[in-house]
């Protein structure tokens, strides 16, 4: 029966990858994520409910729209893999708890920022604002009153970091440090690494100082090559908050180098 459960949470995990892959890519550049139906992008012609199986078409099709035989993005059928993996993997370790429906919020929030940032330099609001609501929920469910109100004042003590840090930025520099993406999503890394055990922002904080981290090496790429002299700084943030998330435990010993 577990079993059963991974393998429905991975096919649930595709299909929602597929959805966020429509949302991430439309929702940007202001475009209806009903109207028009999917199509594909060189063509236009309008797919068959078939041309749309997660995972299974692209393979069907060889990866190339079946009328003009233009190339499919690739990062489709790995973000509906990944997440599905994502879901089935965090049920299979986790079990139903508070960890399990977290990791999906966060798996789910992550694929979304890495197709809209990378794309298109933009953090879409409404992923966040939807992540914001459901771990609050499982906050209040999990852990009452008490840790919903430590996750949200987590949440606006790293929003109020963050904007800090972009204002004094945008002073020394003389433009945007951070996207103000960035800065709300700090508020969401507030919110799912609050600790009721713990000082409740010290794993955000660890969480951000990772992310300078994960981005330093991409920076210097994309600013070397320059391939661009903005980077996006979500897709760094969202990887170390899942990450703390996974091995919170292992960061134990971090956070009290913070409360000393």
């Amino acid at each position: 029966m577990k079993l059963f459960y991974a393998i429905m949470l991975f096919i649930l995990g595709s299909v929602l990858a597929s959805f966020y892959g429509v949302l991430s890519t439309r929702g940007p550049i202001g475009e209806s994520i009903v109207k028009p139906r999917s199509h594909c992008n060189k063509c236009k012609r309008v797919l068959h409910f078939y041309e749309l199986i997660p995972i299974l078409s692209y393979i069907f099709l060889g990866g190339q729209c079946r009328s003009c035989k233009t190339k499919l993005p690739i990062y489709e059928p790995i973000s509906e893999i990944m997440l599905g993996l994502a879901f089935s993997l965090s049920y299979l370790y986790y079990g139903v708890s508070y960890e399990f429906f977290m990791a999906l919020v966060l798996s789910s929030l992550a694929l979304n920022i890495f197709i809209s940032d990378f794309k298109y330099m933009i953090i879409l609001d409404s992923p966040l604002v939807v992540s914001s609501i459901l771990i609050l929920i499982i906050r209040f469910i999990y852990q009452g009153y008490r840790g919903l109100l430590v996750s949200l004042g987590s949440g606006i003590f790293l929003f109020l970091l963050m904007l800090f840090i972009g204002f004094l930025g945008k002073k020394l520099f003389k433009r945007d440090a951070l996207g103000g993406g960035d800065i709300k999503l700090s508020f969401v890394i507030g919110l799912s690494l609050a600790s009721l055990s713990m000082p409740y922002v010290s794993y955000a904080l660890i969480a951000l100082i990772f992310s300078t981290f994960l981005a330093l090496p991409y920076s210097f790429f994309s600013l070397s090559s320059e391939i661009s002299r903005e980077v996006p700084y979500g897709p760094f943030l969202i990887s170390a908050t899942c990450f703390v998330f996974v091995f919170l435990e292992k960061f134990s010993y971090l956070v009290n180098l913070f409360t000393i």
